[in-house]
């Protein structure tokens, strides 16, 4: 039976925690996330359970984690969907060739690097009975991800988003986010059906791929013009509750779709998201509907999820001097495949040095995309928990260090305009 007490209490003190620490944060210039991040991991065995091991079992005891873990998880759902409705391809329309090559380029060179460095952490730090094939598979989706709405926030709040830099970043950022959960779906699907070794796994990982692909290929087509041919029938049409319950309800569904065949409930809200007009005439819908989620997500669920994942994250396993030079090394591969790959593509497709060391510094940004990917991990049971510390570091770290990494290449150059 859930204790309205408790969760009153635990959602009590993760918000206020969260609220504080992303205010302190943005006083050295770091977004907002970086504070919640860093404040859920506070309230987890890594801080306070160090500090107080008596206060960890009293707000946080283990039974009452499975209605907190709900809300993380319908909070993460949802963010998803926002990412989605977020996400705008057109624009590609004047960036493709660079924004194209370099989102490649930022996923293909972590996740090749990833899957190498998998080979040599799988005997000691992959569970139990979990191949090298998805153990392999999920550190490179890992390694290859961007966090898109920091990466946008960060772009906004310095003025760059109308820049060439700007419009590079967030077009790259865009096919990222596409290309590398569309690769989770399929990483998840290998993971679960790897779980057994029988004949009959493997017919449903066939099953679970092509049932899948038909999914998106139906809700990307027959899907999006009902839906758009549903709104244009609605004249005058404004942001109602009934209408952000309606996309809510769009989400919800897709989101268990995905997971009922066998992928991940979040890769159905995010294509729920994709699939919702930008327009219905003069009104911006999608735009609309996110602004109004994410309000609710943002300041209420997401700092769950947050504290969740502090609470599943701690350093503590990673005491060990040879441990903290494994974290070292996953740091300067995230880093080199995805800051380094995404650069050299920029730099290839005739844009600066300058302006191609600020794009992969962007595009290294992996903030909350990455713990997501990482609780979808722990939850399926293919990475252990210590690499799962070692991964919730480099992203809290690679996060951190855009702002100002990307003030060091901008302080002697202004952006280059988007009209020049």
């Amino acid at each position: 039976m859930i204790n309205l007490g408790q969760l009153l209490l635990q959602l009590l003190v993760i918000l206020v925690a969260a609220r504080l620490a992303g205010r302190a944060i943005q006083v050295i210039g770091q977004p907002p996330v970086i504070g919640e991040m860093v404040a859920g991991l506070a309230l987890g065995p890594s801080l306070l359970g160090t500090i107080s091991p008596r206060s960890l079992e009293y707000l946080f005891p283990a039974e009452s984690l499975i209605p907190l873990s709900a809300l993380s998880q319908l909070g993460v759902v949802l963010f998803m969907f926002v990412v989605g409705l977020r996400l705008d391809l057109s624009l590609l329309r004047d960036k493709a060739r660079t924004a194209v090559a370099t989102s490649y380029a930022s996923i293909a060179a972590p996740f090749i690097m990833g899957a190498v460095l998998a080979r040599w952490l799988h005997p000691t730090l992959a569970p139990p009975g979990v191949g090298l094939l998805p153990f392999s598979l999920f550190l490179a989706a890992a390694m290859s991800v961007t966090a898109f709405p920091v990466l946008a926030r960060i772009l906004t709040d310095r003025g760059l988003l109308q820049t060439r830099i700007g419009s590079v970043a967030i077009a790259s950022a865009a096919v990222d986010d596409v290309t590398a959960w569309c690769i989770l779906a399929g990483v998840v699907a290998v993971a679960r059906a790897s779980q057994d070794a029988t004949t009959a796994a493997g017919r449903e990982f066939f099953v679970t791929i092509l049932s899948s692909g038909a999914y998106v290929l139906l809700t990307a087509t027959v899907g999006r013009r009902l839906l758009a041919e549903w709104l244009a029938a609605r004249s005058g049409i404004s942001m109602t509750p009934y209408l952000v319950s309606a996309g809510v309800i769009l989400a919800l569904a897709s989101a268990w779709v995905t997971e009922a065949l066998g992928i991940h409930a979040l890769f159905g809200a995010f294509l729920a998201g994709t699939i919702i007009p930008r327009h219905v005439g003069n009104f911006s819908l999608a735009t609309g509907l996110a602004d109004r989620v994410e309000d609710v997500v943002g300041a209420v669920l997401l700092p769950v999820f947050f504290a969740i994942t502090g609470l599943r994250t701690s350093i503590g396993l990673i005491v060990e001097p040879g441990l903290w030079g494994v974290f070292l090394l996953i740091l300067l591969v995230a880093v080199a495949g995805k800051l380094g790959g995404s650069a050299i593509a920029a730099r290839m497709t005739g844009m600066s040095w300058r302006e191609a060391l600020s794009i992969g510094t962007l595009m290294n940004t992996r903030g909350l995309m990455e713990l997501v990917i990482l609780n979808v991990g722990l939850e399926i049971g293919v990475i252990s928990p210590a690499l799962f510390a070692m991964m919730v570091l480099m992203a809290l770290v690679t996060t951190a260090m855009t702002s100002p990494l990307l003030q060091v290449l901008l302080r002697r150059q202004a952006a280059e305009p988007l009209e020049a």
